[in-house]
């Protein structure tokens, strides 16, 4: 059971990114999926959620700016982030419960001026 989160890199404020969620040994059309965040020092952040019909919610930090979406064919779950802010650098973690509270390892995300 795992999974894997990757897409992070380094992009100028205003830039975009897609993070992509990959996911294998759970059954994922079923799994409810988050995107959180952390900077170094601070808690984990929930910064978008999709259920498994694809209803969709937002921290409002983010809201406008961010998409979350899944591909169930793909076993995926991607993060569209625009507009990106200086404010928005932290590690990306994926996360979705089948059975127990499943986490990705992170991607670093680095927003610059």
């Amino acid at each position: 059971v795992q999974l894997q989160a990757f897409g992070g890199g380094l992009v100028q404020a205003g830039g975009s990114l897609r993070l992509s969620c990959t996911s294998s040994g759970i059954t994922f059309k079923i799994t409810p999926m988050n995107w959180y965040r952390q900077v170094q020092g601070k808690e984990r952040e929930l910064v978008a959620t999709i259920t498994s019909s694809g209803i969709t919610n937002y921290a409002d930090s983010v809201k406008g700016r961010f998409t979350i979406s899944r591909d169930n064919a793909r076993n995926t779950m991607y993060l569209q982030m625009n507009s990106l802010k200086l404010e928005d650098t932290a590690v990306y973690y994926c996360n979705g419960y089948y059975r127990t509270d499943l986490w990705g390892r992170g991607t670093l995300v680095t927003v610059s001026s």
